[in-house]
């Protein structure tokens, strides 16, 4: 786990770190011990980025890594010459780097479209670094999350990448349901 300060995220105890109050959660799978998931449920500033992936990518072996990262952002910051209130939402769309070989779950994002903040960070570090990397966006009408947006999201679990550890794709809705319910009810655990 890791605690973070900065005008969005105040904290002055860093060193009793529980998970109910860190900033940036990291859990590894027990069954594939390569498979590293980080959630991060606060801002980290521009001036923070760079230092905070340096922290995390130094203690992973760059070999055979991919990384794949999941952001939602509002459906008005999506750059269109169509209406966005005619477009379906949510939906989802990709940015890679050069290193990433598989083909992608949903179309590539367009120009004149950007991605920012520590997506984007993450990103530009894999390019820099050449690390196989993929961005899925997914663009949505919701402030909160909820099931639906994360449903966008569920072409993910076919891909080359996530397929092996998904056990059953037909329960993942039921899964997600009742995690968005616990999370509703504490309102402090944050996907």
């Amino acid at each position: 786990a890791v605690k973070l300060w900065n005008e969005w995220c105040r904290t002055s105890n860093t060193t009793n770190v529980l998970p109910t109050d860190s900033f940036c959660l990291f859990y590894r799978l027990i069954s594939d011990p390569t498979v590293l998931l980080c959630q991060c449920s606060c801002y980290v500033a521009e001036d923070q980025q760079f230092q905070w992936l340096e922290k995390v990518f130094g203690h992973i072996r760059k070999e055979g890594l991919q990384v794949t990262i999941l952001s939602t952002c509002p459906v008005a910051d999506y750059k269109t010459q169509e209406s966005t209130l005619t477009l379906p939402s949510p939906f989802l769309k990709a940015l890679k780097t050069k290193e990433f070989k598989e083909q992608v779950c949903c179309p590539l994002l367009e120009q004149p479209n950007i991605v920012r903040d520590l997506p984007a960070a993450v990103l530009s570090y894999c390019q820099v670094w050449q690390i196989p990397a993929v961005l899925y966006q997914c663009y949505t009408d919701v402030i909160k999350l909820d099931t639906v947006t994360i449903e966008a999201f569920k072409p993910l679990l076919s891909s080359e990448t996530l397929k092996n550890l998904v056990k059953d794709v037909s329960e993942s809705t039921k899964s997600l349901k009742k995690l968005l319910t616990t999370n509703e009810n504490h309102n402090n655990i944050y996907i």
